[in-house]
């Protein structure tokens, strides 16, 4: 079984690395920068390519003689990496995060009979998934909250936060408009607004602010009240904001000397290296999913909580841990026949399906993931 990972990035790598596990796979990891493969062990019998994945022809002679692919490239880049997977006709697991709505690459992929799975990290992803599943369980939804951050260990002014994954796409959050359900209708919120603080175990308070996390959940999930927010240390929402309150956040372009800029492109030149995570940096991911509906007359609720830490056996962010691994056994749960779906799939349509989320988490937990349910009826 062939299977390349298209990008190198901090999830990237992590996810060749797990699916060299399976003897039966021949894993390629691609990337444009040839210094992502350094770290590499030999010994695993990754192959590395070097390519422009931006250049579609690139990906199509990359991809020609595999059986599946993952799509890891950053998210401006995403729609037309996964379009051009499709065209050549090869099954893949997404985790590019992309703002496009990939049902418009539905007809395609049904089309040419690829079975493509998007969104598939922690959240989107693995919230997703778990949504998915307990709708089946329940008579009607209620409410769907999602609590979920990146946080590096060591918090240092003035953001006191680094990027787990592309800064770039961390960017998108704070300025992309919020997709929320309320009262069963889709509304449009400000990024960064509804700020809350959250006591979460093992980690103390947390700020929570709206976020366009819901993704696909917001059309393919009845519920009555759903919003994804993202977690910061407290104080970071006020950064954040007064940047965007003085411009910094804005995309239009400005005429500086003669240099047409934005100060969106120069605020990212500037924050980025301040946000990239380095060598000696440690991560944890805190997530709280939390689904509320009726079951046989009765209220209930369930209750999903995740941390999870750098793994220092083997130096491995937990955001690439917790969003990479839930990829690669997504593409395993595809290998082993147990979701066999043709065209776009999100999470949730996995999560509805008997067996595959006690699959993924199971596996999940084999790597030292745990989401720890709890189920209460109010």
């Amino acid at each position: 079984m062939k299977i390349i990972v298209l990008g190198g990035g901090l999830v990237g790598l992590p996810m060749a690395i797990d699916l060299t596990i399976d003897k039966n796979f021949s894993v390629t990891l691609v990337d444009i920068d040839k210094d992502k493969f350094s770290s590499i062990d030999r010994g695993l019998g990754i192959k590395t390519k070097v390519s422009d994945l931006s250049v579609k022809n690139n990906i199509r002679d990359l991809i020609k003689d595999q059986d599946m692919v993952i799509n890891a490239v950053p998210g401006f880049m995403g729609f037309e990496t996964l379009k051009t997977i499709i065209e050549e006709k090869k099954d893949v697991v997404d985790i590019a995060f992309f703002p496009e709505d990939p049902f418009l690459l539905d007809e395609l992929a049904k089309k040419n009979g690829v079975k493509a799975i998007v969104d598939c990290g922690v959240a989107p992803g693995m919230s997703n998934m778990l949504i998915g599943n307990v709708e089946g369980k329940l008579d009607q939804m209620d409410n769907v909250l999602i609590y979920v951050g990146g946080l590096p260990v060591e918090r240092t002014y003035p953001f006191q936060y680094k990027a787990p994954f592309s800064p770039i796409d961390v960017i998108e959050e704070y300025t992309r408009p919020a997709r929320i359900v309320e009262n069963g209708k889709i509304v449009i919120k400000e990024p960064l607004t509804e700020p809350e603080y959250i006591e979460f175990p093992r980690v103390g308070t947390l700020e929570a602010f709206n976020s366009d996390g819901l993704r696909s959940l917001a059309y393919t999930i009845n519920g009555k009240n759903m919003k994804e927010k993202t977690l910061r240390y407290p104080g970071h929402i006020d950064k954040i904001m007064a940047l965007k309150e003085m411009g910094f956040l804005d995309p239009e372009k400005l005429d500086i000397n003669g240099c047409k800029i934005s100060p969106l492109e120069m605020s990212a030149e500037v924050l980025i290296p301040q946000w990239k995570f380095d060598d000696n940096d440690r991560d944890i991911t805190v997530m709280r999913v939390i689904i509320e509906g009726e079951s046989s007359g009765k209220k209930v609720r369930y209750t999903y909580d995740l941390f999870d830490k750098f793994d220092t056996a083997t130096m491995t962010h937990s955001m690439a841990r917790t969003t990479g691994y839930t990829a690669t056994i997504t593409a395993r749960l595809l290998v082993d026949g147990l979701f066999n779906r043709v065209g776009i799939s999100p999470p949730e349509f996995i999560g509805r399906e008997k067996g595959c989320t006690e699959y993924v988490l199971n596996r999940l937990r084999e790597r030292g993931i745990e989401y720890l349910e709890t189920k209460e009826f109010i």
